[in-house]
């Protein structure tokens, strides 16, 4: 009797467990799209930003009133602009891909080729956010500005540190859920 009360108490403890762990993920799972799609929404900021700021510039200019600094503000804008589109790009799988070659493997060796260049990518991706890191204090440490506006520009390479993070994180996702569509676009 005694016995099979320990293998039910085990049988729950295990059930319990797993009920914990699928909303550990589940919770995850939800904080990380809404990551995405904040990193979504500053991209299409940044857009308009560069927008603004071009159309602006222009018709300051026949105005014979360029703004300053035009030059240094887009090419920010658009470094966020690019860098902050990257985790939902990949949390859609909108990246290209060589199907052709890709196809030529067995369901097998689909699967193993996908697992290897995702795990490659996730090593890829958090060394360039270390290395993003260490350059943006290098920039900090050597009081490096923009060149017209002379805007501190340490933070962009932080910034992108920040979204190469998301961007394995989102991989690692692909990686659990091979099968599941994370994001719809």
């Amino acid at each position: 009797m005694r016995a099979a009360c320990k293998r039910v108490a085990l049988v729950f403890s295990k059930q319990r467990d797993i009920i914990i762990m699928d909303t550990i993920i589940k919770f995850y799972v939800r904080i990380l799209k809404a990551v995405v799609m904040i990193f979504g929404a500053i991209s299409a900021l940044g857009i308009l930003v560069m927008v603004g700021i071009v159309v602006v510039d222009v018709v300051l200019r026949m105005l014979r009133l360029p703004v300053k600094g035009a030059y240094d503000l887009a090419a920010i804008a658009g470094t966020i602009t690019i860098a902050a589109a990257f985790p939902y790009t990949t949390a859609i799988k909108g990246h290209i891909a060589i199907e052709y070659f890709f196809q030529k493997f067995n369901r097998n060796g689909r699967l193993l080729v996908d697992t290897i260049m995702r795990l490659m990518s996730i090593v890829f991706f958090i060394c360039a956010a270390w290395q993003f890191v260490c350059y943006g204090i290098s920039l900090r440490d050597s009081g490096q500005v923009s060149p017209t506006l002379q805007l501190p520009v340490f933070w962009l390479p932080w910034f992108l540190a920040v979204v190469f993070v998301v961007v394995a994180l989102v991989t690692v996702q692909h990686l659990l859920s091979p099968n599941k569509e994370f994001l719809k676009p």
